[in-house]
This record gives structure tokens, C-alpha cells and sequence, in this order.
């Protein structure tokens, strides 16, 4: 049996292979470059062009591939082999340090939002060696940074690296006026729980809705779905748990450090989650991740699902964006430590998440919206749309002391008592967990748990990293001109505490009275849709923040905007054209066929005797006519909707055309075509049901 610690991180040119391969004073260059962002110079990326493609070879490989990640939402690659002729006519294999600094895929076909006219093709791809490249395949891949040619960003990875270092330079300054100028680098650590579904793919190809859309856009709900709450931690079925083993060892092969695997909620749903890395090495790796979960659900005969709502009635899934701070040496920024309320380092920092939280709950609300994430978030299953933060009693006690100026009596570890005395007696954690809470504390980290399952968690964190920056730079700009710094460090505290406390709710996020309450009473935003918070990104206040920290340009923020009402736009549309295709070449005509047949069963028993009852079929056959008619009438008025979108005048409009008008639509062709099938006869059904798919894997 193969042990794991002797195939880990094989397919990646990690810091072990680094210092194996590159002598000592190559290494140590780059190290720096990596550490603290010093200049690369070309003897060096030279040098480690010739060990890298020298171990990639010796692993197989033939091609390289600068591995980037465009605003499509998946990551994109272009291959080369390492191949040149030699004068013999041969071939030697080849690789240069500008090969590895420099690629230029074309960048024609990619969103770009107006950044670039259609006929400008030229785009630069540039190594990014803070993510170590590695194998797939018979291809080395180099993460990289994509860019047009005028130099704007065309990536998330770019602007993801410009947030960290925001954060960085606002946090060192920090950090130096408490007396810690020893510390030369901060970094954000995330650890992104990533939820899927898994089904046959025999069944997955029946469904042209799920090939297209990647979710049902018909289903009836099943005689059972997650109402026992027996799948949630249940007995891993073993097709599955092989998949989860194969799963496992690609992912490990790759230094992607997969830790928890378990069954969620929903029949059929699972989940898998990494240990925390560096926010850029953690966006990478989950990139790679639900690609690997694509690709290994094939080999055993199934197929994962990333979308945020496959299935109606059953939970959707989710990726939890656990965040921390963390100091070079390994100082989690973000730990209380035993005496929290003496800790004003760990105060500060709290205090700068919940300022950034506050101040920019648009900018962290857009950055997980989606076509599908709209379905999910605020579904009681997932946080609500609106923003808010989940402290916990301890803290919030905490808190409550420093704004009020009162002595904080401090809390008693409580002793858990399981009434068995072969079992092991623990302390009880401070606080409870809260997962109907958007942004909740965890300990020493917090949990931002909007994103949608298929979503790059790239975005989240830009927004999170900039707008904690921004915090801290004020906080920053005030204590470096302090003439007493106790004193303005505790009324900076106390203020921010009772600037912001309004963000702060501890209850139960899934009750509709807490959202009357948020929006109402507190001032908090609720922006349930993608069309309804998306154009904020060109507020003043968020453009404003995000240009000063050179997150993004005002070109790059605008194309941005763009983009993703674009793709939302587009989204949606192939689901309503997916389903009206569905409805008219599928559904109606089986819907007519059942129809048919009980009108002859219905005739022939006639026939045979006139006095003969045909209560079952007349009855059957008058709902199910009238639904052939509905689904008819159904299916014109989306199609009107949809050829109604050629009038909007712009990119924004349309998405308000399609919130507005064209989802409810959907959702009446949806309501008449779901009802046939619980009255159509299964062998007429055209496509597998959510009972065949959601207990399809044995």
C-alpha cells in the first residue's frame, strides 16, 4: 500500500525540489522574490527554467503551458512543446527563463468588457512564482498572470495579488506601531470547503438541461428528499467512497492538501475541504480542485455537479471561504488569545474586519453573485443575502465592555458533562457555531460562507483583503500622528464598536423577521439578486477605495461590471432557451402521447361496455390536457419574454429585463411542466426524474 507521504506533492516543483535542484545562491534569489517580492533577475529565471523543465521532463512531461485564470470563471491554457531542432535533425528539448517569465496566448476570444477592441488580439501571460508550477498530465503548468497588451488586468489571479499586497503594506504598518518591526510580510489564509453534487452519468446524458445549464430546470420534487436528515454525515457509499479515494490521491499528487470528505445534506451531496494555505496558493489549488473532481467523477461512470442550485427542493451547495491573518513566523493575526480583552493587537484587527465588513457589504454581496448563487443564497439553507457578522457571546461581551466603558467580568470555560464516565470530559468552546451567518467568527478565523459552490474564490477575497486594507490604513494614518497612541488605540476601538455594531447579529439569519430588522431597523443592505448589486461596483465610494489601494483601475473596475452582467445575462438565456427547446421537443409532445393513451384505454372501455365507469382515465385526462395546454401557453410567453431582450438598451437593462420578467417566466413553465409529471405515466417521461438522480449512485 502506497503511503502518502511518499507521493505527495510528486506532480509540483515545490520548495523541496527547488532546493534540490537549484544551487544555493539561485534558490536563495528566489526565495526572496517569493518571500518579499524582490526582483527577478533573468540569470536566475534562467536557471530555474533549466531545473524545471529538466525535472518536468524526467516526470514525463512534453509540453508546457503558462496555466492562467481568465474572467471566464474556469482557467484557460495554451501548450508548447519543449521540442527544438538540433542540427543533426533531431530535436533537443528545450526551455528559457524568458519562456518562463513571458507567454503571449492570444486574448482575442476573452471577456474583456470594452478594456480592448475585438480585432486587438495581443495579450502577456507572467509567471506568478509565489504558486509552484506543476504536472498535468504530459504538461508542465506555470501559474501565471494574464493582461492585455495596454497592461490591464484580463485575470482574477492579478488583482487578487494586488489585494494581498494592500493588505500587507496597511497590516506591517500596524503591526510596527505595536512594537512588532521584526515582521517583514503578512499574508491572508483561506481554506475553501468545497460542496458538490455527484450522479450517473448514463443519467446526466439524458438531461439536456444538465448538460447545457448544469442544474434541473424541470424536476418534480421526490417521495423523499432530505427530510430525515439521513445522508448529512451518513455511511459513504462505496462507488462513492472509490471516487473520493481516487479523488483524494490526484489532489495529494498535486500538494493540494485535501483533509475532510463527508456526505452533506442533500441526497447525493457531498463535500470535501482543504487545510489553509495562502490565499493565491488556495485560489489555484481550488481551481485545480473542481477540475480534478470533474475529471475523476468520469472515470468511475458519474458526474459532479458545481452548480449552486442543481436541484430544486434540496439543499444547493455552498464553498465556505474560512479567512485569516497570519504573520510571518506563523502569528495568526486573528487569535484572541486567553485574555482577549487585553489583546489590543488582536482588538484592532477585529475592529478592521468589522469596519471593512460594514462599509463594503455591497462590494463583498457582489463579489459571490451569480445566476446561480441567486438561487441559493437566502433559500434557508444558505446565509441571506444581507451582510452580517456572527461574533459569538464572548466577544460580543467583550465588545459590549469597551464601548461602555464597564469592567469586563470575563467568562468561565464551561465543562462539558456527557453523563458517561468512560468518556472524556472536554471544555466547552467559548461560542457556538452560527451557520446561517454570512461572515461569522470562528475562533480564529472567519468563515465567509456566500460563495457559490462553482464560484473562483478569487473574487471574495479581492473584495475581503481591500477593504480590511482600507481599514487598517485609516486606522493606520491615526495612530501614526497620535501623540498619546494608548489613548487613541482604545478610542479607535471604542468607536469603531459602536460605529458598526449594526452589522453584528448573532441569531437566526433563515428568519424573516431578522431581515425586516437588517434592512428596516439597522440600515443594512439586501441585494437579492446579481442586477440588483452588481452595478455598485462603480459607486464612488468602492471605486474610490479600490483604485487608491491599486487593487484595480477605473478601466479594469468598469469592464469588470460588464463582465459579469454579461455573463449573467447570458446564463440565464441558455436556460431559457434550454428550456423552452425542452418543453417543446420533449415534455409536450410525452405529456400528448400519455394523453393519447388515455383516451384509448378511456374509448376501448367503452367499446367493450357502455355502462362502464371511466371516472380514473376522464379525470386524468382533463387535468392533463389542460396542463398541455398550459405548458403551450407557458412555453410562448417565455419565448416572447426572451425575443423581448433585443430592446433593452444596455447591458444593465437587459439583466433587469430578465430579473423582472423573464425568471418568472421560467418559473411558470417550470410549475405546469413539473405538475405533468407527477400525473404522466413513467414510461412516458423523456428524461430520468430527481428521484432516479438523486439515488441513482448505489
Amino acid at each position: 500500500m502506497k503511503k502518502v507521504s511518499d507521493f505527495f506533492g510528486c506532480k509540483v516543483f515545490d520548495d523541496r525540489v527547488m532546493k534540490a535542484n537549484l544551487s544555493a545562491e539561485v534558490y536563495q534569489s528566489l526565495r526572496k522574490t517569493i518571500e518579499e517580492g524582490a526582483k527577478l533577475n533573468i540569470g536566475v529565471a534562467n536557471a530555474v527554467a533549466a531545473a524545471m523543465k529538466d525535472w518536468a521532463v524526467d516526470q514525463g512531461a512534453t509540453h508546457y503551458t503558462h496555466w492562467f485564470q481568465p474572467l471566464t470563471g474556469v482557467t484557460a491554457e495554451k501548450h508548447d512543446s519543449f521540442i527544438s531542432p538540433s542540427p543533426d535533425g533531431g530535436v533537443i528539448m528545450e526551455f528559457s527563463g524568458k519562456e518562463l517569465i513571458k507567454g503571449e496566448p492570444d486574448a482575442s476570444s476573452f471577456p474583456s468588457g470594452g478594456l480592448r477592441a475585438t480585432f486587438e488580439a495581443r495579450g502577456y501571460t507572467a509567471w506568478d512564482p509565489t504558486s509552484y508550477a506543476f504536472i498535468k498530465g504530459n504538461t508542465l503548468c506555470i501559474p501565471t498572470a494574464f493582461c492585455s497588451y495596454g497592461g490591464e488586468a484580463l485575470d482574477k489571479k492579478t488583482p487578487l495579488l494586488r489585494s494581498m499586497e494592500a493588505l500587507n503594506k496597511q497590516a506591517i504598518r500596524i503591526l510596527h506601531l505595536f512594537g512588532n518591526d521584526s515582521v517583514k510580510c503578512v499574508r491572508t489564509s483561506v481554506g475553501p470547503e468545497q460542496e458538490y453534487f455527484l450522479i450517473t452519468k448514463e443519467m446526466y446524458e439524458q438531461r439536456r438541461d444538465l448538460r447545457f445549464t448544469g442544474r434541473t430546470l424541470f424536476g418534480a420534487k421526490p417521495p423523499k428528499g432530505q427530510e430525515m436528515d439521513d445522508h448529512y454525515f451518513g455511511v459513504i457509499k462505496p462507488r462513492v467512497a472509490a471516487y473520493m479515494e481516487d479523488l483524494n490521491e490526484e489532489l495529494w499528487k498535486l500538494g493540494i492538501l485535501a483533509k475532510t470528505e463527508h456526505n452533506e445534506v442533500a441526497p447525493a451531496q457531498h463535500e470535501l475541504a482543504p487545510v489553509y494555505t495562502t490565499t493565491n496558493i488556495a485560489t489555484d489549488h481550488n481551481q485545480l480542485t473542481m477540475e480534478i473532481m470533474q475529471k475523476v467523477a468520469a472515470k468511475h461512470g458519474l458526474v459532479c455537479l458545481l452548480h449552486e442550485k442543481p436541484f430544486a427542493g434540496v439543499n444547493g451547495s455552498g464553498k465556505h471561504n474560512n479567512w485569516s491573518l497570519t504573520a510571518d513566523g506563523g502569528v495568526n493575526l486573528l487569535s484572541p488569545g486567553e485574555t482577549p480583552y487585553e489583546n489590543a493587537q488582536f482588538l484592532l484587527f477585529l475592529c478592521a474586519v468589522i469596519k471593512a465588513v460594514d462599509d463594503y457589504q455591497d462590494l463583498l454581496r457582489l463579489s459571490v453573485a451569480t445566476a446561480g448563487n441567486d438561487h441559493r443564497l437566502g433559500a434557508n439553507e444558505a446565509p441571506p443575502a444581507v451582510i452580517s457578522i456572527f461574533l459569538g457571546e464572548e466577544l460580543n461581551a467583550v465588545l459590549e465592555a469597551i464601548e461602555t466603558g464597564t469592567p469586563y467580568a470575563g467568562t468561565e470555560k464551561t465543562q462539558m458533562k456527557l453523563g458517561v464516565d468512560v468518556l472524556p470530559k472536554f471544555n466547552r468552546d467559548t461560542t457556538d457555531r452560527n451557520r446561517t451567518s454570512p461572515f461569522a467568527f470562528t475562533g480564529n478565523k472567519f468563515e465567509f460562507r456566500m460563495l457559490g459552490s462553482s464560484n473562483s474564490i478569487a473574487c471574495a477575497n479581492i473584495m475581503l483583503n481591500s477593504a480590511v486594507a482600507e481599514s487598517l490604513k485609516i486606522y493606520a494614518d491615526r495612530l501614526e500622528k497620535a501623540e498619546n497612541f494608548e489613548d487613541v488605540l482604545h478610542e479607535m476601538i471604542r468607536k469603531t464598536i459602536k460605529d458598526h455594531k449594526h452589522v453584528i447579529f448573532n441569531g437566526n439569519g433563515y428568519d424573516d423577521t431578522w431581515i425586516q430588522e437588517a434592512v428596516e431597523k439597522r440600515g443594512l443592505l439586501n441585494y437579492r439578486t446579481t442586477p440588483d448589486c452588481m452595478p455598485h461596483l462603480l459607486d464612488e465610494k468602492n471605486v474610490r477605495m479600490l483604485t487608491s489601494h491599486k487593487v484595480f483601475s477605473e478601466a479594469e473596475l468598469k469592464s469588470r461590471c460588464e463582465i459579469m452582467l454579461e455573463n449573467y445575462c447570458k446564463t440565464v438565456l441558455i436556460e431559457a432557451n434550454t428550456m423552452i427547446d425542452m418543453a417543446k421537443t420533449e415534455i409536450a409532445p410525452a405529456v400528448s402521447a400519455y394523453v393519447l393513451e388515455l383516451a384509448n384505454t378511456a374509448a376501448a372501455k367503452k367499446a367493450v361496455d357502455d355502462s362502464v365507469s371511466c371516472g380514473y382515465e376522464a379525470g386524468l385526462l382533463k387535468k392533463l390536457a389542460g396542463l398541455e395546454d398550459q405548458i403551450a401557453m407557458k412555453t410562448d410567453e417565455l419565448e416572447e419574454a426572451v425575443m423581448r431582450l433585443t430592446d433593452a438598451k444596455d447591458v444593465e437593462a437587459e439583466s433587469c429585463m430578465i430579473r423582472d420578467t423573464v425568471l418568472g417566466k421560467m418559473e411558470g413553465l417550470r410549475a405546469v411542466c413539473d405538475a405533468a409529471e407527477t400525473m404522466t405515466a413513467k414510461k412516458y417521461w423523456p428524461f430520468p426524474t430527481y428521484g432516479d438522480l438523486l439515488f441513482g449512485v448505489k
